[in-house]
């Protein structure tokens, strides 16, 4: 590595979201580490002590900083397209985390911003760059199947039991599980069919009494070639998605007495979530177990949930290890235990991205437009719910043509 560029990356936010990402910083080569800001003093005393970075409480002084060259914006959601642009006014290059923005004039403010500053902007929806999800998409490509013809996604989570903020109980400020999670599945299912979704039909349900936000939703999606799509997250945490596959178990971020106690609490109103969302912090008491366990040997649903494309002559879903393809030939493991090596959570791929745009010029793919188009669908989705009608989209752009570029695809023959 040493005749490689070392980029400068600095990150705003350093909550929960921002604690799973910096492990992923920390090991990739190519970056630096170099300042942070957060609101939080806590917190920001603790990353710069553990990666020996600036710390700033004052976000336009950070951006002054000629070290910093790259933001990563992992603020609470209703600051995400205001940190972004001010970031993009200084010159520094930008990756924001779902979702891109609360409305669509925010979004396509964001793009305008880059175009006119010229600096890289990448929409990091994170589950799309997953190796199983990117192999999924490598063998619909191939060919090897046919076209993909349905894109279905299912989560089973207890989203809606981990401690939240107020901003993350209102959706007027981005809250709630359809603006929180969404993009991740629709940024996903996207990817396999192209990009290019012609209307959707969703539904979002709220009927736990102590959080005032939804947390569940369904949706049905048809792209413009035909290929539709469903996709539901429950993330009120009865049953767990882990317990569909015969290797599973009932936990995901609780056990099932955990999750029963965290609701006792919850309806009794003892509950103390500053404490509980502090503990999952960088530093945090359960910070090290809780990402240690999303990132456990062997793969279960998630929040992503069970993805499953079907083709015209087979179909492809998570497996333990990668993937499982079914054809006409019988059924096939896919093996991608060996792209663990991308860093904690496969959260360097969308580093990957931007360092390889910045430092090498290569394409931007998770562009301004993408993030954008699929905050489209998330907002659609949650329009169709509250009008009880379809909604036809207008924004959507397609995969972009060199996708099978990016660094770190799966290597095996498919």
């Amino acid at each position: 590595m040493a005749s490689k560029r070392r980029l400068g990356l600095a990150m705003v936010g350093i909550g929960v979201g921002g604690t799973e990402m910096l492990p992923a910083m920390e090991a990739m080569p190519e970056l630096r580490l170099v300042a942070g800001c957060d609101i939080n003093e806590d917190t920001l005393n603790r990353f710069a002590e553990r990666y020996n970075a600036k710390g700033y409480g004052d976000y336009d002084e950070m951006l002054a900083d000629p070290e910093v060259e790259a933001v990563w914006v992992s603020t609470p959601n209703r600051f995400h397209a205001e940190h972004s642009m001010r970031a993009m006014e200084a010159g520094k290059h930008v990756v924001v985390e779902k979702p891109m923005a609360l409305n669509l004039e925010d979004a396509q403010k964001m793009v305008e911003t880059a175009n006119r500053t010229g600096v890289k902007f990448l929409a990091g929806h994170t589950r799309s760059f997953t190796p199983p999800v990117r192999t999924m998409w490598k063998i619909i490509q191939s060919g090897e199947i046919g076209r993909a013809r349905a894109i279905n996604a299912f989560a089973y989570t207890d989203w809606m039991l981990r401690p939240r903020t107020w901003e993350e109980l209102d959706m007027e400020q981005g809250g709630g599980l359809p603006m929180r999670q969404l993009p991740h599945q629709i940024d996903s299912v996207r990817l396999l069919g192209g990009g290019m979704v012609k209307s959707v039909r969703g539904a979002t349900g709220q009927w736990m009494p102590e959080r005032p936000i939804p947390g569940y939703y369904a949706a049905f999606l048809e792209f413009e070639d035909g290929t539709t799509s469903l996709v539901c997250h429950n993330g009120y945490g009865y049953v767990m998605g882990a317990e569909f596959v015969t290797w599973g178990h009932d936990r995901q971020r609780y056990t099932s007495e955990e999750r029963v106690e965290v609701r006792r609490q919850m309806r009794e109103g003892i509950r103390d979530e500053s404490e509980d969302k502090q503990a999952l912090r960088i530093g945090g008491l359960q910070e090290r177990e809780v990402f240690k366990a999303e990132n456990e040997e062997l793969w279960v649903p998630e929040d992503l949930g069970l993805l499953i494309a079907t083709c015209e002559r087979g179909d492809i879903r998570h497996g333990p290890r990668g993937l499982i393809l079914y054809d006409d030939r019988g059924t096939h493991e896919i093996d991608l235990s060996i792209d663990r090596d991308m860093g904690p959570g496969y959260r360097r791929a969308e580093l990957e991205e931007l360092y390889d745009a910045v430092v090498e010029d290569r394409p931007i793919f998770h562009t301004g437009e993408w993030g954008l188009a699929t905050l489209e669908v998330v907002l659609g989705i949650i329009q169709s719910g509250a009008e009880g009608r379809e909604i036809q989209m207008q924004h959507q752009v397609p995969v972009h043509e060199r996708y099978g570029e990016a660094r770190n695809f799966s290597p095996v023959s498919v």
